[in-house]
């Protein structure tokens, strides 16, 4: 479990930097270039949860596109 923590620590802090860069790259503000970092973090978050649920059998995309609950048509 140590490793699996320790190896997400490590993705996470390498994805923030690689997307604070890009940003900072493209704006040339730090303040900006830390919020589109963190924003995009979050949004990866949900689409992670989601895309999970979906691999899973948990949830039909084209149900939650079209905002259909089980059972309806």
């Amino acid at each position: 479990m140590t490793r699996d923590l320790a190896k997400t620590t490590s993705f996470l802090t390498l994805h923030l930097l690689v997307g604070f860069t890009v940003a900072y790259t493209v704006t040339g503000s730090a303040t900006m270039a830390g919020g589109i970092a963190l924003i995009e973090q979050l949004v990866n978050a949900v689409v992670f949860f989601f895309h999970e649920r979906t691999w899973n059998g948990e949830l039909h995309l084209a149900d939650a596109v079209l905002h259909r609950h089980a059972g309806t048509a």
